[in-house]
């Protein structure tokens, strides 16, 4: 999946800046959904083009469109042409590789963030882009596929419940970016139960299995790092600079996204800790496993060095050797055999090393 992303990445050499190329893997999620409400209203459309949203975009209530479809290159460009977007800005949002940022201009402020959902087929973490520019009283949001985190949502502004229908379109914003960061402590959790139990059959069985798991929570845990990380400068900025588009009294609900984002962090880098202590665990086990054996087949040899010796002696055949033509050699040197190894097992034993 890398790698195609990468890819795709690679058509842009050579193109001048705000060439709109989309740099994610195409599919066939296409909807404009708009939802316009207020604290005493509220009506929800699909539209079939961007236009039709026009008349909600000059409406005094809060209007939230989200475009799913990165691949309608056209959908796009029509939405900077009729919003005012700069083109760069209409570059990122189909870049869909971009690091966690936000950006300002007079009229609309632009957020990227990566919204992570955990694949309970695959135990995997997938992530996906998700861009979003706020306006005086509207909010866009981008994604490539229809599945999103923002269904709560939907359903408190359905229901007018909570402060979402209270306030302006920034609030919005908060709520949309404040349920992303929520999940990831959804993900964080479920990762968090995989090491518990992982914790168990490293020591108990140490399989190859356990080492594919741990390779797959490093790079889960990875993936939530990366997204995370970069999101701690952009609440930075969204609560410390007020603009046209943010008012102070919204820009205390960006701080507490920042504390929650401090929390994701600390959790990140301790199950980090954890799953690195994990693999040297795993690699000790092994190592004390492979000793064990080492240990039993040193034991084994080492009792019958001195049988294989006896045995040795006695299978010469020289022709003046006594015992050869004694009626009881062959009982004597078998109960010989049988002595030597019993007074060696009571040694070890006693040594404790058996």
């Amino acid at each position: 999946m890398e790698q195609l992303k990468f890819k795709n990445i690679a058509h842009k050499k050579g193109q001048p800046p705000g060439t709109l190329i989309y740099t994610g893997n195409k599919t066939d999620d296409y909807e404009i959904a708009v939802i316009n409400y207020n604290s005493e209203e509220y009506c929800e459309h699909e539209l079939n083009d961007i236009e039709e949203c026009l008349p909600f975009i000059d409406s005094p209530k809060v209007s939230w469109i989200n475009i799913v479809g990165l691949h309608k290159v056209d959908v796009i460009e029509k939405i900077g042409r009729f919003f005012n977007l700069h083109l760069l800005v209409l570059e990122d949002i189909l870049n869909v590789n971009q690091r966690p940022k936000v950006e300002y201009s007079d009229e609309y402020l632009f957020v990227v963030l990566r919204m992570l959902t955990y694949n309970e087929l695959s135990h995997q973490v997938d992530s996906e882009q998700v861009s979003m520019v706020l306006g005086k009283n509207f909010v866009f949001t981008f994604q490539e596929r229809k599945v999103d985190v923002f269904e709560p949502i939907r359903h408190r502004i359905r229901n007018k419940t909570g402060l979402i229908v209270k306030n302006k379109a920034d609030y919005l914003l908060y709520a949309l970016i404040d349920i992303i960061v929520d999940n990831y402590f959804v993900i964080l959790e479920k990762i968090g139960e995989e090491v518990e139990i992982l914790e168990e059959d490293v020591l108990l069985n140490p399989s190859q299995e356990v080492v594919h798991t741990i390779h797959r929570l490093k790079r889960n845990l990875l993936e939530l790092r990366k997204s995370i990380w970069p999101l701690r400068e952009v609440l930075n900025v969204l609560n410390k600079d007020e603009t046209s588009v943010i008012n102070r009294n919204t820009a205390i609900y960006f701080r507490d996204i920042h504390d929650h984002t401090i929390q994701v962090i600390d959790i990140v880098e301790t199950l980090r800790d954890m799953v690195a202590g994990l693999l040297d665990v795993y690699l000790s086990s092994v190592s004390n496993r492979m000793n064990e054996i080492m240990k039993v087949l040193t034991i084994i040899a080492t009792i019958f060095i001195p049988l294989t010796f006896i045995a040795g002696v006695y299978g010469m055949n020289f022709k003046y050797m006594p015992e050869l033509n004694w009626r009881f050699g062959y009982p004597m040197s078998v109960a010989l055999m049988l002595i030597v190894g019993i007074l060696m097992v009571i040694y070890f034993r006693r040594k404790k090393w058996l």
